[in-house]
């Protein structure tokens, strides 16, 4: 009697711990199966949440605040990845020498995240290459400039187009040209990064390597602003920068996804030729944003179709490559529309996503006022009352397949009337058999079903509470399709 008790308290806490019996396992590192971020059980992982990149000195989000009410925040509302920022200055300050400190503050704040469900992708962010270029990235010593004055300083993001000493940094660090002790540029970064590899392989809560945030081709940019990119930039110097970072990282850690990135021009809608990695935990990371948007024109439809051309060519990278696919920027604005916007489109190709960006944290390349970037002002202070911008959370915050137990089909949320329809395939996304009685979880968020909300589900049973956070869906044995239907009461 009192074993059949225990074990009925336990069947129901499981039901009633929707993170006790879904949260993929933080001990493993996030891999894929084409397109698909999963867990180690096969299970899709879907990715909503936030940039969190400090750019200052000493370049690590806990010198701005950004700790354990944050991750209590985000795992609130839904939220379950972080692209965490590192600066190259800040592990590698002088040749050969790693800051092992400054990797154990990155290291704490990753723990913080993982032990709220969080998921880390750990960005190596740069901007304009370096402080003396009004930006941030590499050190000082890995600057190479021939002695050119950096002028025109016209700030982030037009400085690339119009400041020759960045460009000419760029071109050196791109022909991997000599530096100190005649180490290749690309070497020493390549060597940084394995060491730094060695540090994370085995951290909880890891969503793999971001290689390089917006990597940008120096002086040939000119030749790279056309609908197809840059072809021959991407198949030489990016390409090879990528293979050689990636096959460093897989010297120390053979497990964690390695995420590459096009040319920063793939944002706004051009092509990319980079070279399939052929590694077998690659991703592809991309940026949304509407040029005419970002220099302060009209949005709307034309930023629409601008914003869909890197979905849709993401899309045709993977189908290439059968790597993973993460946006891993977009937004930047307090302009809810179009936050909204690119939200639905990311549905609509079922890509997760982290959005620009968690706080204000003294930005020193945004166009706007810092804090219009933000969500939450000041990560000192807690995230609520006006240190919290309700209505862009309201807009990010919203109804999602976090794990799937099988293969998704389409998802959507409909803001008008707040209906969210779910459909899924209980086979796996390795396509190796399928899930029995698997069970899927949805995040349902407060704000969009105030009162509670309704469920129509073929294929699946609902065995969550009624109006939980965590819809939780139990797919019947000989099920191959699940639909799910969530309405407000």
């Amino acid at each position: 009697m009192f074993r059949a008790a225990t074990i009925a308290l336990l069947a129901a806490a499981v039901v009633a711990s929707p993170a006790a019996a879904l949260k993929p396992t933080q001990e493993a590192p996030l891999g894929h199966e084409g397109r698909w971020v999963t867990d180690r059980k096969g299970r899709v992982v879907v990715l909503h949440g936030f940039n969190m990149v400090y750019k200052r000195p000493p370049y690590y989000p806990m010198h701005a605040g950004f700790g354990r009410n944050d991750a209590k925040f985000l795992a609130r509302n839904g939220f379950n990845t972080i692209r965490l920022g590192v600066i190259y200055a800040g592990v590698e300050p002088e040749p050969g020498q790693y800051d092992d400190a400054y990797l154990a503050k990155i290291a704490k704040t990753q723990r913080v995240l993982a032990r709220r469900g969080v998921y880390s992708l750990l960005d190596w962010h740069q901007d304009m290459y370096n402080e003396r270029f009004e930006g941030e990235g590499w050190p000082d010593w890995a600057v190479q400039d021939d002695g050119m004055p950096a002028e025109p300083k016209n700030g982030f993001p037009v400085n690339y187009l119009t400041m020759p000493a960045l460009n000419r940094a760029f071109d050196h660090f791109w022909a991997n040209d000599p530096g100190p002790e005649d180490v290749g540029l690309v070497d020493r970064y390549a060597a940084a990064y394995r060491h730094f590899a060695g540090r994370f392989k085995s951290m909880p809560g890891s969503l793999g390597y971001d290689l390089m945030n917006e990597p940008w081709p120096g002086s040939p940019w000119p030749s790279c602003a056309s609908p197809e990119g840059c072809p021959t930039f991407d198949t030489g110097p990016l390409s090879e920068f990528t293979l050689k970072t990636i096959t460093a990282i897989r010297e120390v850690d053979e497990r964690s996804l390695a995420w590459y990135e096009p040319l920063l021009t793939f944002d706004f809608g051009a092509g990319t030729a980079h070279v399939d990695p052929e590694d077998a935990r690659a991703g592809f990371s991309f940026h949304i944003y509407c040029l005419p948007g970002a220099f302060g024109g009209a949005g709307g439809d034309d930023c629409e179709t601008l914003e869909e051309l890197p979905l849709e060519n993401a899309d045709a990278r993977s189908e290439e490559t059968s790597d993973a696919l993460l946006l891993t920027e977009f937004g930047a604005t307090d302009d809810l529309v179009a936050i909204e916007r690119v939200a639905r489109l990311a549905d609509e190709h079922m890509v997760g996503w982290q959005e620009w960006h968690y706080c204000a944290c003294d930005e020193p390349t945004s166009q706007a006022a810092p804090d219009v970037q933000a969500i939450v002002i000041d990560p000192k202070k807690p995230p609520r009352g006006d240190n919290l911008k309700r209505a862009k959370l309201k807009v990010l915050s919203r109804p999602y397949p976090q794990v799937v137990a099988g293969t998704p089909k389409e998802w959507k949320f409909d803001t008008d009337e707040h209906v969210f329809d779910l459909t899924y395939e209980t086979a796996r996304a390795s396509g190796e058999g399928r899930f029995r009685r698997g069970l899927t979880d949805v995040f349902i968020p407060r704000f969009h079903f105030p009162d509670g909300y309704r469920v129509k589900a073929k294929g699946a049973s609902v065995v969550s509470r009624p109006n939980a956070k965590h819809l939780l869906l139990r797919g019947r044995r000989q099920a191959e399709t699940v639909t799910a239907s969530v309405r407000p009461r």
